[in-house]
């Protein structure tokens, strides 16, 4: 009997280490939310003012082109740069004091979860800043591939720049998905093969279907050098006064007739020039 463990004095221990850990825990736990409350405050104040100063020096211009975008229109959202930082800015704030907070009460893993995330925060923007001068770039070539093509003359010139928008917008994703340390290999290899296929399809399939435009794009190369604007020409049954000359067609003029012709009926048909 002496044996026995003394049940009291087990009891005793027990609750004298919890009260004891209770009253180191609670300052921590007063401590962490006093740092937390300092933490939302000072962030609070420093997103008001960079969200002032950012809107008075016009940093929202980039935001009000981005939001000329079609894509953008088309999400039916409207982008404001100054709110946008103000908001990071904050929770980037917040996340170092929370920190400290954490530090504070003494749990490693906790403290370990909001330094990755604090961490994670930079790369976050400088993929949000590679994404937004993607999408500019991006809708910079749709316009500048659909004003060539309709120079050109060459239709659904709006369809190729939809597309070449979307193949810049991909390789951007793909590079700011990277920046934020996402392992993008895979995705890489198959938007290649992806779009290698849409490629080599759509260039057979839009070849065989402007294969006229193409042809009358060419021989103006070679047309356009013998032939201006006033001359007097017969070309087949038809002669008059060539009025205008664009890149794949020729209008001529007569008493009677307005004719359009091809330019490649000029590489394969006899002109005559008429003094």
């Amino acid at each position: 009997m002496n044996n026995l463990p003394n049940i009291s004095e087990i009891l005793i221990n027990t609750f004298n280490t919890l009260i004891n850990q209770f009253v180191i825990f609670v300052p921590r736990v007063i401590g962490c939310f006093i740092i937390i409350a300092i933490g939302y405050l000072v962030a609070k104040g420093v997103t008001i003012v960079i969200r002032k100063v950012l809107s008075s020096i016009g940093f929202d211009r980039i935001g009000d082109k981005l939001n000329e975008i079609g894509l953008i229109k088309q999400l039916k959202t409207e982008i404001k740069l100054s709110d946008i930082v103000a908001k990071v800015v904050y929770y980037f704030i917040l996340l170092i004091f929370l920190t400290a907070a954490t530090e504070t009460l003494g749990v490693d893993a906790i403290t370990s979860m909001v330094l990755s995330l604090v961490n994670f925060i930079p790369k976050l923007i400088a993929a949000a800043v590679m994404l937004q001068i993607g999408i500019m770039i991006s809708d910079a070539i749709k316009g500048a591939v659909v004003a060539t093509c309709k120079s050109f003359n060459i239709p659904s010139s709006k369809l190729i720049g939809n597309i070449a928008f979307v193949f810049f917008l991909i390789i951007t994703f793909i590079s700011a998905l990277g920046q934020i340390g996402i392992e993008t290999t895979l995705l890489e290899s198959s938007f290649i093969l992806v779009i290698g296929g849409v490629i080599l399809s759509f260039s057979l399939g839009y070849g065989i279907a402007s294969k006229d435009v193409l042809s009358n794009i060419i021989s103006s190369f070679y047309s356009r050098k013998n032939y201006r604007e006033g001359q007097i020409i017969k070309i087949d049954d038809v002669k008059g006064v060539i009025t205008k000359i664009d890149n794949t067609t020729v209008t001529i003029v007569n008493d009677t007739t307005t004719t359009i012709l091809p330019l490649q009926f000029f590489q394969t048909r006899q002109v005559e020039i008429f003094n």
